[in-house]
């Protein structure tokens, strides 16, 4: 583009200098002799002219033959539509808040992902695996290709504006360095880590994790309490189920200029009111009342 736009500035030039042409007829003249239209001269051209016109003919036209494949080599092979899915993958990350960011889509991060979607929180992914970014994609997550742990890769994914952040990328060594790198840049937001080791458990909350979890202990003891409860086992899953529209198990936080601050439960009268029951009450030091 840049080449055809030099050659007929430098035609509309030379015909100036060369045939005392105005502005116009000089880049008229230029642009019928580049693209090969065809018309009649513009006025009668010398013989300079002519020696002119003939070389503006030989570059000129390769100029716009090549510049006319180059445009529409990347209009057939999509290059001008991922331009724009770029700009609006940006554009949908400067203005998300109010997200999680899931460091890792390995199969702990993909289910993680999904369901918050499934209940319609924002997420934003950092992935380093082209094949899992894609599989992200796909799934209605946006997503990042970057290091979780690098503090440029966490500004972009938004973390200023971001409710919480969720590392569980391959191993526990990366999920530490992201752990510190998100406490660093965000020292009141909501973190869990995921840890295999009880050694990676210590150091992920010295590195600032809210919240630790280990799915090999949590599947152990899933599947103990399914064996000795599993009435009560399904009673759980149906109650945190989102797809269960009758029963739900939520988390409402009481902020201290609530109407229901400082209210017992029987004074609050949440059951005929909302139609609610407290199944407990936990307090600021995290003591749980039931």
């Amino acid at each position: 583009m840049a080449l055809l736009v030099s050659i007929t500035a430098g035609g509309t030039i030379g015909y100036m200098l060369i045939e005392r042409w105005s502005p116009w007829d000089a880049f008229y003249m230029t642009v019928i002799t580049v693209t090969t239209v065809g018309y009649r001269e513009v006025h009668d051209l010398s013989r300079a002219g002519q020696v002119f016109t003939v070389l503006l003919l030989i570059g000129g036209v390769g100029a716009a033959l090549y510049t006319f494949t180059l445009l529409a080599t990347v209009v057939v092979e999509g290059g001008l539509p991922k331009g724009l899915e770029r700009r609006r993958h940006q554009r949908m990350l400067e203005g998300i808040k109010d997200h999680f960011i899931v460091c890792g889509y390995g199969r702990i991060g993909s289910i993680v992902a999904e369901r918050l979607l499934r209940q319609r929180v924002p997420v934003v992914v950092v992935e380093r695996d082209p094949e899992r970014l894609h599989a992200a994609i796909e799934h209605g997550a946006l997503a990042v290709d970057g290091d979780a742990s690098r503090e440029e890769v966490l500004k972009r994914v938004g973390i200023e504006r971001a409710r919480g952040l969720i590392a569980v990328v391959g191993t526990d060594a990366e999920n530490v360095y992201a752990v510190l790198s998100a406490r660093v840049l965000r020292p009141d937001l909501f973190i869990v880590g995921r840890a295999e080791t009880e050694d990676a458990t210590i150091k992920l909350k010295r590195a600032g994790a809210d919240r630790v979890i280990s799915p090999y202990q949590i599947g152990a003891v899933q599947i103990a309490q399914t064996a000795l409860r599993p009435a009560v086992v399904d009673f759980v899953e149906l109650a945190t189920s989102t797809d269960n529209l009758e029963l739900a198990m939520e988390e409402i936080p009481i902020a201290a200029s609530s109407v229901l601050a400082n209210q017992s439960i029987i004074e609050a009268n949440l059951r005929q009111r909302y139609g609610v029951i407290v199944v407990g009450i936990q307090r600021h030091d995290r003591r749980m009342e039931f």
